[in-house]
């Protein structure tokens, strides 16, 4: 019997008893959720890092973007201060489009 203990898409028991199986499961309380959520989206961060081609990282990221979604909601923040936020963070150091990677800094 595979032992999952983590965050589920809201159809999947209903695929679960399609396929003639039981289930254990429960509804999460809000401060439950926000930690299940965040340690989704490392498990979704994983499977887009190991993606091998551009469906399966569509796949992926399309995951996570349904977890942003849920955790704006669980903190209550609106997708609009999520995005003034976001530009907020590029007006002052960027974003990432130049694909910038750094190695080292000297000390002086």
């Amino acid at each position: 019997m595979p032992i999952y203990n983590k965050l589920v898409r809201d159809k999947i028991l209903e695929v679960i008893e399609t396929k003639g199986l039981s289930y254990h499961a429960r509804i999460l309380e809000p401060s439950e959720l926000i930690k299940a959520i965040k340690a989704k989206m490392i498990e979704e961060a994983t499977e887009f890092y190991e993606a091998e081609c551009r469906e399966e990282s569509v796949e992926e990221l399309a995951d996570i973007l349904e977890l942003l979604h849920i955790a704006i909601g669980v903190l209550g923040v609106s997708f609009e201060e999520l995005e003034e936020t976001r530009e907020h963070k590029r007006n002052a150091r960027g974003g990432f489009e130049k694909g910038i990677y750094l190695i080292d800094v000297v000390d002086q």
